[in-house]
């Protein structure tokens, strides 16, 4: 009896194992095994910090040993929440036989055994005994799942679940909240590695269809991409999305694998799992197949896309060439692989819509007068786009950037408005939205449309920077600083909000941060390149100088005595200066709009309107003259029509819309001769 007593003693045990193990080893036995090899480490070192020991391994299962209850629960949070691949957690105190080994038997090991079993992954359930033995923050967090029967056992207890909040705030967290899906880039299971992009394309793909076919909000592909790997646990609180689509890819010849499976953020339970086997021709039903089981998992309204199926050969091409590159080479190449993927695939809407996306960004590198062949290149893909899928948020874009920069006003406006319609799922779309609404002087609604963009794609660069300076415009200058700053500390080599900063530092007056942006070893780093024109603006703006400051207006004059014609965004300048009045006197007697020479090559940005409503530099606007320049633009005309005024309207020392009356019938300058 004395040598029994011995080999008894009172633990708390926590059991878990490696969630979805026996799938992950089907699917890649080798590279499990090693994961489970990785693993044992990271569950060691957790079980030493927290006092307790591992006793027993098996395949994907560890028991650990702890002689505290607490510890037990506090190492039980720690493995849930940061273990990966996700294990479940089983946690019960009771009597166990201790072998001459160090292993350890008996019921109490088979109780939190079977507790393991029925947690979810991610997650731990914990016993009635632990959760008596326990006081403080921790033992909040511990939510009753009710009376268990456990597996092969007779007996029932009570299990608490290790929930991520605390019970007091509870009623808050289960609220009902709007469902936010992030879309997390599938793992590629093939043995070549330069299938990733692959993956990736028929991760974004489903996320596509999902966007696309439902009102559901889903998280942009530049945020929830960046989630890979040991990242990927973070990314629901990261990106504040409710819900979590994530899996698996496996290639082989023209077969694919697509395993995928949706979890609840909070809970982290699983709402829906399946595996797909198909060959590569089926791949677009298999996306639709899991769009349409997500919708029905969150109960959302999903209308299907319908996507025609498309070689596989092409729809490789496609991924490779389907994004912009800025290089103007690369960027031919990649024209040139969509024109033959078009012509392999001709019912591929996708296709169409990026070769119409890229051709448009050609463009830019031609003169205005020998745009035309181009255009019609545009226009040609753009419209066999629409014929197979009127609803692509690719193709409103190209749309809206197709309307003339100035004149077409109302044709912007209904260009806008099907952005608003069919991409209002998409972070893209809803930044040029802001881009347009800053045109026609609309920069708080600028500002929130940006703020819809950021929040569904917040590791995007260019809708980070689209967020930060329509802070700005609409006149929030402090908050626009501070974003901007925020964004330089993620992308420190973004050259057009670099910019943005250091004329926001110049209209702050604070000459020692413009300095900073200016230091040559800083602009060796991280130059300025089509920006760097804001460096002698700033220089004339610390300039007391009028000699000085006068130099901006001689060159309107010049620019406007010779054949070419004026950018409105060009005349904010020297009104900065004092000049608004001999400004307006140039513009009488010049055209607004490029002549079409051969240097008349600009960039996105060339003759739209958007800085002249700029809340830091009200200058022009303050002159009732402005209201004439706005009737030449066609910008009279749109809110005469629309009624919606510019932010404007109402801040001028006069009045801004009987000057608009006057104007009505004024006639507007034509944007290219």
């Amino acid at each position: 009896m004395a040598d029994d007593a011995q080999t008894r003693r009172l633990a708390t045990i926590v059991a878990l194992d490696v969630a979805g193990y026996s799938a992950r080893t089907e699917a890649d036995e080798a590279r499990t095994t090693a994961e489970v090899a990785a693993l044992r480490k990271v569950i060691e070192a957790i079980a030493a910090k927290h006092g307790g020991r591992v006793f027993n391994t098996a395949g994907d299962g560890f028991m650990l040993e702890f002689g505290s209850s607490l510890a037990a629960v506090e190492a039980a949070a720690e493995l849930a929440t940061t273990c990966e691949p996700k294990v479940r957690v089983g946690v019960h105190l009771g009597d166990v036989v201790v072998q001459p080994n160090g292993d350890l038997l008996g019921h109490g090991v088979n109780v939190a055994a079977r507790l393991m079993a029925k947690s979810d992954p991610g997650g731990a359930l914990v016993s009635a005994m632990v959760r008596q033995t326990i006081r403080g923050p921790l033992a909040e967090r511990l939510v009753s799942r009710g009376v268990m029967q456990l597996d092969k056992m007779a007996e029932t207890l009570e299990a608490f679940a290790l929930v991520a909040v605390a019970a007091p705030v509870a009623p808050v967290a289960t609220r009902a909240r709007e469902p936010l899906l992030a879309v997390l880039p599938f793992e590629n299971l093939s043995s070549d590695t330069e299938m990733q992009f692959f993956s990736d394309g028929v991760s974004e793909d489903i996320l596509g269809r999902i966007q696309r076919g439902s009102k559901l909000k889903v998280i942009g592909r530049t945020s929830s991409f960046q989630y890979r790997g040991a990242d990927k646990p973070k990314a629901a609180a990261e990106l504040k999305a409710t819900h979590v689509l994530d899996g698996s890819i496996r290639r082989g010849g023209n077969k694919v694998r697509i395993a995928a499976h949706l979890s609840e953020a909070a809970t982290r339970t699983t709402l829906w799992s399946d595996k797909y086997d198909r060959g590569l021709e089926d791949i677009f039903a298999v996306q639709d197949e899991i769009s349409e089981a997500i919708a029905a998992a969150l109960d959302t309204a999903f209308f299907p896309v319908g996507t025609t199926a498309i070689d596989p050969v092409a729809y490789d091409l496609y991924l490779r060439a389907r994004d912009y590159d800025p290089d103007p080479k690369s960027n031919a190449q990649n024209v040139a692989t969509l024109e033959r993927v078009v012509r392999m695939a001709p019912e591929f809407a996708d296709g169409w819509s990026s070769l119409a996306f890229l051709l448009h960004g050609q463009s830019y590198n031609v003169p205005y007068s020998d745009r035309r062949p181009i255009q019609a290149r545009i226009e040609a893909a753009l419209a066999r786009c629409l014929e197979l899928d009127p609803d692509n948020a690719v193709a409103t874009v190209v749309q809206w950037y197709l309307c003339e920069p100035f004149g077409a006003y109302l044709v912007q406006e209904k260009a806008a408005q099907r952005i608003s319609e069919k991409g209002r799922g998409s972070a893209f779309a809803l930044s040029i939205l802001t881009y347009h609404l800053e045109t026609v002087g609309r920069n708080r609604e600028a500002a929130d449309t940006a703020r819809r963009a950021y929040d569904l794609d917040p590791r995007n660069a260019v809708v980070s920077s689209f967020h930060c300076q329509s802070i700005w415009r609409s006149g929030r200058f402090a908050k626009g600083i501070a974003a901007m700053e925020t964004h330089a500390q993620t992308w420190p080599d973004d050259h057009h909000t670099a910019a943005l900063r250091v004329a926001a530092y110049a209209h702050q007056g604070n000459w020692g941060e413009v300095d900073a942006m200016l230091d040559p070893q800083r602009l060796a780093k991280f130059p300025l390149r089509e920006h760097s024109g804001v460096v002698g603006l700033v220089t004339l703006m610390r300039s007391p100088d009028p000699a000085s400051r006068r130099l901006i207006l001689e060159m309107i004059r010049t620019m406007a005595s010779t054949a070419s014609g004026l950018d409105p965004v060009a005349l904010i300048w020297p009104a900065i200066f004092g000049f608004a009045e001999e400004t307006f006197d140039i513009l009488d007697n010049a055209r607004l709009g490029p002549v079409g020479g051969p240097d008349d090559v600009i960039g996105l940005n060339a003759y739209r309107s958007h800085m002249m409503f700029s809340a830091a530099y009200p200058e022009l606007r303050a002159n009732p003259r402005f209201v004439k320049l706005c009737a030449r633009l066609g910008l009279v005309e749109y809110w005469l029509t629309t009624q919606h005024w510019p932010d404007c309207a109402e801040i001028t020392p006069y009045d801004f819309r009987a000057e608009c009356e006057k104007y009505r019938d004024y006639p507007k300058d034509r944007f290219f001769q």
